[in-house]
């Protein structure tokens, strides 16, 4: 990984040790990068192994844990000092994390100094979280790369879209909606593009909130009839990483998490806040092994710094 994303990602990690008890919720650690929240979660999933909110969580429950083991705090205190409106909400996050409660954790604590359940890798965790050097960016994955990916100048898009909310796993049902619209309009390949597009990042939003547009380009002219089903957008054009995958549909997010925490910090560019797009070129449902080829578009802009 590049310094300077190195340094923003550190940055993050020593911002929330120092905070634990402020609100760190996504939108608020994304803005202190300056990148969006998309593709900080990516950015940090990809350096640190998992995401911005379970780590925010697992900081919040290592402090708790060696604040009741090793101080006289009243729960209530402990819980507000990790970020806690109530000591319920404590309580339950902790079980859960743990499998005991906090307060049965500081009675055996208390007779049974030994505080290996809760403490004994965290030094170990931090220092990987921490320490990643850029060791996957070697010349050989560089040049692996180089030969699948290239970069392409797309001119901004007008699509009609439909919208699927749930699981990535059940995009199909927007195609379907979109499917039976563009045959009403005589909108076919090669002519014309359809475009997956995954608005939220499924490892920081729940599955069943996760927002997905399958688009088809229209044609100049294009006359855009209210209906009860469909939208319609313009996605801006730019510059992108474009990498073939071809697939079963599940294994899409390593393509992306590949893709953040790989190739690009070693490129000469930096994520950008367009939708990332996903050409689609065949029907998965018609492949003999079941698998989705797809066009990965990945907006990207040239580093301003090195």
């Amino acid at each position: 990984m590049r310094h300077e994303d190195r340094s923003r990602i550190e940055d993050i990690i020593r911002y929330i040790a120092e905070n634990l008890d402020a609100r760190l919720d996504l939108d608020t650690l994304a803005g202190r990068t300056h990148w969006s929240k998309y593709h900080f979660g990516r950015l940090f999933a990809a350096a640190t192994g998992t995401t911005p909110v379970a780590y925010v969580n697992r900081k919040r429950m290592e402090r708790a844990a060696s604040e009741l083991l090793l101080s006289d705090l009243p729960i209530l205190e402990i819980a507000l000092r990790c970020g806690f409106e109530s000591t319920s909400a404590f309580n339950a996050s902790f079980k859960k994390h743990y499998g005991q409660t906090p307060s049965r954790v500081r009675s055996q604590g208390r007779q049974n100094r030994n505080f290996e359940l809760f403490s004994g890798n965290v030094q170990e965790v931090s220092s990987r979280e921490t320490g990643y050097d850029g060791k996957a960016s070697n010349r050989f994955l560089r040049r692996l790369w180089e030969m699948n990916i290239r970069i392409a100048t797309l001119p901004d898009l007008q699509v009609a879209y439909a919208r699927h909310v749930g699981s990535y796993l059940d995009t199909w049902k927007a195609w379907s909606a979109l499917g039976a619209w563009t045959s009403q309009h005589g909108l076919y390949p090669p002519e014309r593009a359809f475009i997956g597009i995954s608005l939220d990042d499924p490892a920081t939003v729940e599955e069943q909130a996760c927002r997905y547009d399958a688009c088809v380009t229209l044609p100049e002219g294009f006359a855009c009839e209210e209906s009860p089903d469909i939208g319609y957008r313009s996605l801006a054009g730019g510059l992108y990483a474009v990498y073939p995958f071809y697939d079963t549909i599940d294994r899409l997010g390593l393509a992306y998490q590949s893709l953040y925490g790989q190739w690009l910090p070693s490129s000469e560019y930096e994520a950008d806040a367009r939708d990332c797009l996903e050409f689609c070129l065949n029907d998965p449902s018609l492949d003999p092994e079941g698998k989705a080829k797809v066009d990965l578009h990945i907006p990207i802009k040239v580093r301003t710094s090195v």
